[in-house]
């Protein structure tokens, strides 16, 4: 069998490209900016594999510009970017990169927590502006973290990574999940399962775990963020669509809530213009899994996926493996 041909949409890490320039012959994308969407049209026609980000979306387009296309490696834990049926359809094998990113995204949902809570970044912003006259009793007074009750939406993977952070807050932490997680779980996490409404009641700090689906989109609505407490945060490191940016930007400037931190936005990289001049929001640019650590464990278990699939073996992380169940013949078309 010739050399697979495979289109990669950025340069990753040296131990990523290793293991891809192993395998096949490679386009890169070699821009700082994502690849725009005609020139990734142009270059994925006549390519065998796909590794992208979530910048790229995977779609009847694509598939139908890449008729040979046969595994699309996404370097994420999310794939709202894939469109997981179409690759079915197509005899397209998709993956993801779950787990290697879990402490690391749990960190600066905790990262984001402290920052607003404390105030840091306008802080931050004010002694840089030469402002500063030294030492006030009461200049930039904050809120604590340690103590207060977190309540976790999603308790997954990360979910349960911040819970496990919390315990060495010493706060109470409270969660809901589509499914109630096991009592022995809930003990070693001193993690109570709550309904909905009332962990927006209850909750000093509101983080989001979710995946985007049709039931997550908009979960933070101007609804739920009346239901929570005045004196709350709003910390999303999940999806940006689940919050809805022009209804937390409202209630953010009517003191609804006290304060919010966002890592991730509904049309990234554009951010809801209401939420730019705020001073109770700290705006992250999706910084979630961004330390050279996990990004290069992300990079690598892509590469993995795909060697895998050219290797004739199951990807760990695929996300249709019906496909590969339908047998090599119908793979390979």
């Amino acid at each position: 069998m010739s050399r697979p041909k495979l289109l990669v949409t950025h340069l990753l890490f040296p131990e990523a490209r290793e293991i891809l320039e192993s395998l096949g012959d490679i386009d890169y994308w070699r821009e700082p900016d994502a690849i725009p969407r005609d020139e990734f049209l142009k270059r994925i026609a006549g390519k065998d594999g796909l590794v992208c980000l979530l910048t790229e979306k995977v779609n009847e387009e694509t598939l139908a510009a890449a008729p040979q296309l046969r595994i699309a490696a996404t370097v994420s834990v999310g794939y709202d970017n894939i469109d997981v049926p179409a690759c079915t359809r197509h005899y397209v094998v998709a993956t993801n990169t779950p787990g290697v990113l879990d402490d690391t995204t749990a960190d600066f949902a905790f990262t984001l927590m402290l920052a607003v809570a404390r105030r840091l970044v306008e802080a931050d912003k004010w002694l840089r502006s030469g402002n500063w006259s030294g030492w006030q009793f009461d200049q930039f007074i904050s809120t604590d973290v340690w103590g207060k009750t977190l309540g976790i939406i999603g308790f997954g993977r990360i979910g349960r990574d911040v819970a496990r952070r919390a315990q060495g807050f010493r706060m109470r932490v409270i969660y809901y999940n589509r499914n109630r997680v096991a009592p022995e779980l809930e003990r070693e996490l001193n993690a109570e399962y709550v309904p909905l409404d009332r962990l927006f009641a209850e909750s000093d700090f509101v983080s989001l775990h979710v995946p985007l689906t049709p039931e997550t989109r908009h979960l933070i609505n101007a609804d739920t963020l009346k239901k929570m407490k005045r004196t709350a945060f709003l910390i999303n490191t999940s999806r940006g669509p689940v919050v809805d940016e022009a209804a937390l930007a409202a209630a953010l400037k009517a003191g609804t809530i006290a304060g919010a931190a966002l890592d991730v936005y509904e049309r990234e990289p554009l951010v809801n213009p209401d939420l730019i001049p705020l001073q109770n929001v700290v705006l992250a640019p999706h910084l979630g899994s961004s330390s050279l650590e996990t990004r290069t464990k992300m990079a690598v278990l892509a590469a993995k996926n795909v060697a895998a699939f050219f290797a004739g073996r199951q990807p760990p992380n695929a996300l249709n493996p019906e496909v590969l169940a339908r047998g090599s013949e119908d793979v390979a078309r």
